[in-house]
C-alpha cells in the first residue's frame, strides 16, 4: 500500500487522472492468472500443487507437464481457456453464489461466499483509507474505482454440465477442453477423453480427442492438511487461523458434497443444478421455475456492497461499472451510483488477438454472442474497409448498452493489440531479421480499433497496457502476452558502449532484461524505466527526484518520445482536451495526418456574461482545446502554419456573442487552441 499512494504520487506530479481496477484473469496466479493471493485457494478446500496434472487451469510456468516445462511454447491467449476449468470456476461460483449453491461450505461460522466477499471488500477498504489519509489524491488525482477487473459468471447459469456452454463470456476453445461433467471427474483423479481444440484464422477448430489421466491425483486438499475440528484444540488451522465447518469434508469434490454428481460411478444427477436455485429440486410440477441470472443475482449484490464500502471514504468517487465481458450492464440503484458513474467494459478484436496477425477478413464477434446471427458465415467482414466499419459498429453496441445504467458516459477500460504478430517477425526472429522494427501490421490493427472508438462513437478509452518490463522473448512477463506500448527491447542503440541505466532494482524481471541484452547484444541495459543515459541512477528514496540535464543522447524531441515506443503513429493521437459543446463526431487519418472534429453547439454552450463591475482583468472565452502530437505535427511553428489555413480558427471580426440573442447564434464559431 505504501508503494501504491508513491505511484499515485507520482502519477498525480505528472497530471494524471487514475481509476483504480482490482485487477484479476481467471482468479489467481496460482490459476493462471493474476488477483487473489493463495490462501483464498487454501480456503476453498483446493491443492494447487495437482492443477496442471488434472488440467482444472493451465499454469505458464508449468507448461504443459509440471516436471519438464516449456513456459515458452504456451499458445497464444491458452489462459483465458482457464475460466472454461474446473478450479476458476469453482472460485468463482464460490465466491458470488456460495449461499445458494454450497451451503455446505462454512468459515467462522459463516458461508464461503460472505467470507471471501468480506475479505476482498474489506482488503481494499484499507488502501481506499490509506488512500483518504494521503490527504492529497482523492480527486485530484483518483477520480473513482471499478469493483473487479473482468469477473466471470464461475458454473453459474450452466444449463447442462454434460455440454460446453455457448452463452457464457469466456468460451474459447482451445487445447484439451473438458465439459464440466468431465471436469468434475478429473477433480477427483478420474482419467478422461476430451475434446481438443486448436484455434485459427477461421475460428476454432475441433482436432480429435485426448485422454487427461490425473493418476489418482486430486485438486481437492488432503484431510490431513488440516486439524480435524472434532480432536484439534478449537479445529483452527495453524496457519490461517479458520475455523472449517462440520459440514465441509476435505478431500472430497464440494460439489458432491452437494448432490450434483456421485464420485463412485461418475453420475452426473443434477446437470442443471446451476440453473436453478437448489429449492427447485422441491418445488411441486405445477410451479414455474425462474433460471437465475448471474448479473442481476449475484454480481449487482456485491457490486453493491463494494460501492457502499468505497462511498464511506470517497463520497466523490466515480464508479466504473464493468459487468462480465459482452454482458450488458443492469439498471443499479439510483442512491448507490448518487450520480457519478460510467461504464466501463472492455474490447479486443479477438481474432488478432488470439491468431497474432492482422488478417484480411475478421467477424463481428459483439454480434455472433449477443445473437445477431444466425450463422457464423453471416458475421464475416471482407477487406479492410468492412473490418473498420465492423469494429466501430460492436463499439456502437455496446456504447448502447450504458442507457441502462442511466445517463452517463461510457469508457473502455481496455483496448490493445498485440506486437509479437506473425512469429515476431518485428523482432527479427523471422526471413533473416529482413522485418526488424517494421510494426506496420501492429500500426493497422491498432489504429483500427481507435478508430473504432472515434468517428460518432466519440468514446473515452485507456489502452493496455504500458509495461516497462517488456522484452521480446518474454513479452509482458505474463502468460507470453505482448501488448506494451513500449520495450526495452525497442530502444535504439547509440554504440555498443552505452548502458540505460535504472532503478538499480534486483527484481527478477530486470534481471531478465538485463541477462537477455548480455545474451543477445552485449550491451548491459538494467531496466526499463530509464531510457536516460545522461541520468545517473536514482536512490532508492522517496523523496529523492533525480533532474534530467541533458537530452543529449536524442537528436530530437521526436527522437526522444518516440525511442522504445511500437506503432506510436496508432495510439499517439489528435484529441480534444475540452470542447465548448459536444463532439459528435472525430476521425483521424494516420497516414496524411489529418484530424477531424465536429462538435454541436447549442445556445446554452455559450459563455455567461461576467459585469463590469465585477471583472478584474480580461477573462479569456472557454475554447475548444486539441491535443497534436509531435509524432503527427512535427514542431509548433508546422501546427501554427496549419492553423493560419484552417476556416476553424478563431475570426477576430465575429462580434462577441449577445446573450440575449441565443437564437441567432446557437452555432456560434469558436476559437480552436492547439497544444502540443
Amino acid at each position: 500500500m505504501d508503494y501504491t499512494i508513491r505511484v499515485l504520487r507520482k502519477c498525480k506530479e505528472y497530471g494524471f487522472k487514475v481509476y483504480i481496477d482490482p485487477h484479476q484473469d481467471t482468479w489467481s496466479r496460482n490459476c493462471g492468472g493474476s488477483g487473489a493471493p493463495y490462501w483464498t485457494l487454501a480456503t476453498c478446500g483446493m491443492n494447487p500443487r495437482n492443477f496442471t496434472a488434472i488440467q482444472s487451469t493451465i499454469l505458464h510456468c508449468e507448461y504443459s507437464l509440471a516436471h519438464e516445462s516449456d513456459p515458452a511454447s504456451v499458445p497464444a491467449m491458452m489462459w483465458s481457456t482457464n475460466y472454461g476449468r474446473l478450479a476458476p470456476q469453482t472460485l468463482f461460483t464460490l465466491f458470488f453464489a456460495g449461499r445458494d449453491f454450497a451451503p455446505k461450505c462454512v468459515i467462522d461460522g459463516c458461508n464461503i461466499q460472505d467470507y471471501l466477499q468480506s475479505h476482498y471488500i474489506e482488503a481494499f477498504g484499507q488502501l481506499a483509507d490509506r488512500i483518504r489519509d494521503a490527504g492529497d489524491l482523492l480527486d485530484t488525482c483518483v477520480i473513482g474505482w471499478d469493483s473487479m477487473n473482468e469477473s466471470s459468471e464461475g458454473l453459474v447459469g450452466y444449463l447442462n454440465l454434460h455440454v460446453l456452454p455457448t452463452k457464457q463470456g469466456s468460451t474459447l476453445k482451445k487445447g484439451p477442453t473438458p465439459t464440466p461433467t468431465q471436469s468434475l471427474r478429473l477433480g477427483m483423479g478420474q482419467a478422461q477423453t476430451v475434446e481438443n481444440w486448436t484455434f485459427n484464422a477461421f475460428g476454432p477448430r475441433r482436432a480429435g480427442l485426448v485422454t487427461i489421466d490425473p493418476k489418482g491425483l486430486t485438486i481437492w486438499a488432503d484431510p490431513s492438511s488440516e486439524p480435524d475440528v472434532e480432536f484439534a484444540p478449537h479445529g483452527v488451522h495453524p496457519r490461517y487461523g479458520w475455523r472449517r465447518g462440520p459440514e465441509w469434508q476435505l478431500g472430497v469434490d464440494i460439489w458432491a458434497l452437494h448432490g450434483v454428481w456421485d464420485i463412485k460411478t461418475g453420475y452426473v444427477m443434477r446437470p442443471d443444478y446451476f440453473c436453478y436455485l437448489p429449492a427447485a429440486e422441491f418445488s411441486t410440477p405445477e410451479e414455474e421455475i425462474a433460471e437465475v441470472e448471474f448479473v442481476a443475482d449475484y454480481w449487482v449484490p456485491h457490486w453493491q456492497s463494494w460501492a457502499r464500502r468505497i462511498h464511506k471514504f470517497h463520497p466523490e468517487a466515480i464508479h466504473f461499472v464493468a459487468p462480465p465481458v459482452f454482458a450488458q450492464p443492469p439498471p443499479l440503484p439510483v442512491e448507490d451510483l448518487a450520480g457519478r458513474c460510467t461504464y466501463s467494459t472492455h474490447y479486443y478484436d479477438g481474432l488478432t488477438l488470439v491468431t497474432r496477425h492482422w488478417n484480411w477478413f475478421n467477424a463481428d464477434a459483439v454480434g455472433l454472442l449477443r445473437g445477431k446471427y444466425r450463422s457464423k458465415f453471416q458475421a464475416l467482414k471482407i477487406g479492410e474497409c468492412a473490418i473498420r466499419r465492423s469494429l466501430q459498429a460492436q463499439l456502437k453496441t455496446l456504447k448502447d448498452d450504458a442507457p441502462i445504467l442511466g445517463v452517463f458516459p461510457s469508457m473502455i477500460g481496455e483496448v490493445g493489440i498485440p506486437f509479437d504478430m506473425d512469429e515476431r517477425r518485428a523482432y527479427c526472429w523471422t526471413d533473416g531479421g529482413r522485418h526488424k522494427g517494421d510494426f506496420s501490421s501492429q500500426q493497422r490493427a491498432l489504429d483500427a480499433s481507435l478508430n473504432a472508438m472515434d468517428g460518432p462513437n466519440s468514446l473515452n478509452y485507456t489502452i493496455w497496457t504500458y509495461f516497462p518490463d517488456n522484452v521480446h522473448s518474454w513479452g509482458d512477463l505474463w502468460n507470453m502476452e505482448d501488448l506494451s506500448l513500449w520495450s526495452v527491447d525497442d530502444l535504439r542503440l547509440r554504440d555498443k558502449s552505452t548502458v540505460y541505466q535504472g532503478n538499480e532494482d534486483d527484481s527478477s524481471a530486470l534481471l531478465l532484461a538485463a541477462h537477455r541484452a548480455i545474451q543477445s547484444r552485449g550491451t548491459v541495459r538494467l531496466g526499463a524505466t530509464a531510457v536516460l543515459a545522461t541520468m545517473p541512477p536514482p536512490a532508492n528514496d522517496e523523496g529523492h527526484k533525480p533532474d534530467i540535464t541533458s537530452f543529449s543522447r536524442w537528436d530530437s524531441t521526436f527522437d526522444f518520445l518516440t525511442d522504445g515506443a511500437r506503432a506510436v503513429k496508432a495510439f499517439s493521437r489528435p484529441y480534444p482536451i475540452a470542447t465548448v459543446g459536444i463532439p459528435v463526431d472525430i476521425r483521424f487519418d494516420i497516414a496524411k495526418a489529418e484530424f477531424r472534429l465536429v462538435v454541436r453547439v447549442c445556445a446554452e454552450d455559450a459563455p455567461l456574461a461576467v459585469p463590469s463591475t465585477m471583472a478584474t482583468r480580461p477573462v479569456d472565452p472557454p475554447a475548444t482545446e486539441i491535443f497534436l502530437p509531435i509524432v503527427h505535427f512535427a514542431a509548433d511553428r508546422t501546427v501554427g502554419s496549419l492553423l493560419d489555413q484552417s476556416r476553424c480558427k478563431e475570426d477576430l471580426s465575429t462580434p462577441d456573442l449577445d446573450i440575449d440573442d441565443k437564437l441567432a447564434h446557437s452555432r456560434s464559431s469558436e476559437t480552436l487552441r492547439g497544444t502540443t
